[in-house]
């Protein structure tokens, strides 16, 4: 789906990216992660041509992205920024439907295609649509931001550390509606964040930079289990690898399905790392356990925790 090969950005005698090559697969969510100057956001922009590369070959879809006119190619990406960027003196049904009305789809199915977006982002359309920007909060306006990047239904979806302002709560919220968002929908996300929790938290597959360059690849148990260099294991932390390692794993892979236990289950798609909260916070040694339709499948217990 994004392909980029050797692909360097030089401004002048100074070179901010630097023979940088990886793919990002159909369905695949990205995180390109590394500390301030790292070459990543940069990178991402370099893939919707907001930014031109200065060497190397960027695909996407197949083709070579300098083939492609700007704006025919960013019509097929969304787009999401910490900064928002809501058109301020338009309605959030508006601000929604701007792209696929940009590329002549009917009023009626832009609307209907906005509605559907602010449901699935916990945004009630009766209560949402004819507000404006300013009566929204930070929060609600970023839900708006990733719905207008979704109203086209685009293949690919870049994300530059777009929940970088928020408070940890609602930091937490959207990270897991943007998860089950590109797990319904199989977008191709590259996202930008220099923040490991949430790269762990996100990622399929983790792309590390540091000065310019990519120095490891991999999912996020291999960053953890077998960092490629000291800045990698310094930029994932040990102190607390253990939870981290919970937190990449999830119940499906510890359950033990002919058993049971009382009290409120826990989903199969959690992570182990939930599961420990949930038994530490309610003093139990093993939690019931339920499938996506609410059916109970099993249970998960203390020690299953433990093993590797």
């Amino acid at each position: 789906m994004i392909e980029l090969e050797h692909v360097s950005k030089r401004y002048g005698a100074t070179t901010v990216v630097e023979d940088v090559s990886f793919t990002v697969a159909a369905g695949e969510f990205c995180v390109l992660i590394g500390s301030s100057g790292a070459g990543k956001s940069t990178t991402l922009k370099m893939i919707n041509r907001l930014i031109p590369q200065s060497a190397g070959t960027i695909r996407v879809g197949g083709r070579d992205i300098r083939e492609l006119e700007p704006a025919a190619l960013r019509r097929r990406i969304g787009y999401v920024i910490q900064s928002i960027g809501l058109f301020p003196h338009w309605t959030v049904a508006r601000n929604v439907a701007a792209v696929p009305e940009l590329i002549g789809w009917a009023a009626a199915r832009s609307l209907a295609r906005a509605a559907a977006l602010l449901e699935q982002l916990k945004l009630p359309p009766g209560e949402f649509l004819e507000k404006y920007p300013h009566q929204l909060s930070i929060g609600q306006q970023q839900r708006v931001g990733i719905a207008r990047a979704l109203a086209a239904d685009p293949d690919i979806l870049l994300m530059d550390e777009p929940f970088g302002a928020l408070d940890p709560i609602t930091r937490e919220v959207l990270q897991a509606e943007i998860a089950e968002i590109q797990r319904a929908n199989r977008k191709a996300v590259v996202f930008v964040t220099h923040d490991m929790e949430e790269a762990l938290r996100l990622a399929s597959r983790i792309v590390v930079m540091d000065r310019g360059r990519l120095v490891q690849v991999g999912t996020p148990l291999e960053l953890l289990t077998a960092p490629a260099s000291a800045f990698v294991r310094d930029f994932v932390g040990s102190d607390d690898l253990g939870i981290k390692l919970l937190g990449v794993a999830t119940v499906a892979e510890r359950l033990r399905s002919a058993a049971s236990a009382p009290g409120e289950p826990i989903a199969v798609t959690a992570s182990l790392r939930q599961a420990l909260s949930r038994m530490v916070a309610e003093g139990v040694d093993r939690l019931g356990v339920i499938d996506g339709a609410g059916k109970p499948i099993g249970a998960i217990h203390l020690a299953d925790l433990l093993r590797r």
